[in-house]
């Protein structure tokens, strides 16, 4: 903010310099040099001021000069040639100024005031050929032909620079989006998982009609342990957010990247919380086999499994986690339960939300994702593309 006012400030002394340098050499001239004076030095303000201004803004600046100058062409001021000293100033501040609003002037108004703009660069050497009694309509035409080349330049120089400027800001909106997409599927695979097992914790809970001390603590100290963990998910969602704005932080990168490897500590903290009897299997041929993206990725996977297990079959009696090798040498990472007593084969109700964004993330690395019904319970699949060996 303090640069910015600083560069308005300086724009305007500038500004106030070029339209005295336009002003003090008509002081030493005969009357008629005032008219082309002024409108150079009007100019050369428009064109350099930062707008808008108050009230006013570029386009109606902009607007406003070009109708003057149209108007001062037609204006004999005395000696013809007295504009020749002042001509080549305005005409400058015309074509800056014609970028400027080709640029930044937004819809169809950067069209109309363009023209117009233009227009008066095209048409500005006509106040000195139409007012000089030596020179014809042939040499207007050639005059105004002349200046059509850099308008068109600067028109064009305009053009794309809107370009580009309309190509960042859609970029910085992607980078938003999916910035704000990453939050969202943070809070989604950490913080519900962590959340839900605390609401199964309390559910367990109430339905043991005499615990014993020892199981209390327990208890009370996985709860703790889950909660620690959702408060630091969103601490490194905050910091994520925080980082947005553009400010510094000492915090350490938001986003932690999990892999297989942190799979027997996730299984760990399920089957302590579940009760159900869980198996890991996880071939040799795996480590390393993936980038450390791809990992993560099917870490996420295992996650939203085990959260789904824990949300539509709490009474899941077998867990099955295999990470493996295909035949096309491909990862594979499934998740399978087996539905306990009393609990229908093949149904789940509710949510889905979490493995449709799986499915969208493991899609942009190549892979496949799939989830059904599978022997007497339900299973979640993954395959990913490991990248060849050289």
């Amino acid at each position: 903010m303090v640069d910015d006012r600083r560069a308005r400030r300086r724009r305007r002394r500038w500004g106030g310099t070029a339209a005295a340098a336009m002003l003090l050499p008509a002081a030493l001239s005969p009357p008629g040099a005032w008219l082309p004076a002024v409108m150079a030095a009007l100019a050369l303000v428009i064109a350099v001021l930062p707008w808008p201004t108050g009230r006013i803004s570029l386009d109606r600046a902009a607007g406003g000069l070009a109708l003057l100058s149209l108007a001062a062409d037609s204006v004999s001021f005395g000696k013809a040639g007295l504009a020749l000293l002042w001509l080549p100033f305005e005409t400058v501040a015309l074509l800056v100024l014609l970028e400027r609003v080709v640029r930044h002037v937004p819809g169809p108004r950067a069209g109309i005031v363009g023209a117009l703009t233009g227009t008066a660069a095209i048409l500005l050497p006509l106040r000195y050929t139409l007012h000089d009694p030596h020179l014809g309509p042939k040499e207007s035409v050639f005059m105004a032909a002349l200046a059509f080349f850099p308008t068109a330049c600067a028109a064009g120089v305009g053009l794309y620079l809107r370009a580009l400027d309309t190509r960042r800001a859609h970029a910085v909106a992607l980078a938003r989006r999916e910035q704000r997409l990453e939050v969202a599927r943070d809070l989604h695979d950490f913080v519900a998982h962590e959340v839900t097992g605390i609401v199964l914790e309390a559910q367990a809970a109430q339905l043991d009609d005499d615990p014993g001390p020892v199981d209390h603590r327990a208890l009370l100290h996985r709860i703790e342990q889950a909660g620690l963990r959702a408060l630091d998910s969103m601490d490194r969602t905050v910091a994520t957010l925080r980082e947005a704005d553009g400010r510094t932080w000492d915090e350490p990168p938001p986003t932690r990247l999990h892999g297989l490897a942190d799979l027997p500590e996730l299984l760990g903290r399920f089957s302590s919380m579940a009760g159900a009897e869980v198996a890991l299997s996880v071939e040799d041929e795996v480590a390393g086999a993936l980038s450390r993206e791809a990992e993560d990725t099917a870490y996420r996977v295992v996650l939203e499994a085990l959260t789904n297990v824990r949300r539509h079959a709490p009474q899941a009696g077998r867990v099955e986690v295999f990470a493996g090798r295909t035949a096309d040498r491909a990862v594979e990472v499934s998740v399978a339960d087996t539905a306990g007593p009393g609990s229908p084969a093949g149904t789940r109700r509710g949510g889905g939300t979490g493995l449709a964004g799986l499915a969208e993330r493991v899609s942009a690395l190549g892979g496949a994702l799939e989830a059904g019904p599978y022997a007497q319970g339900w299973r979640v699949r993954c395959l990913l593309p490991a990248p060849a060996v050289r």
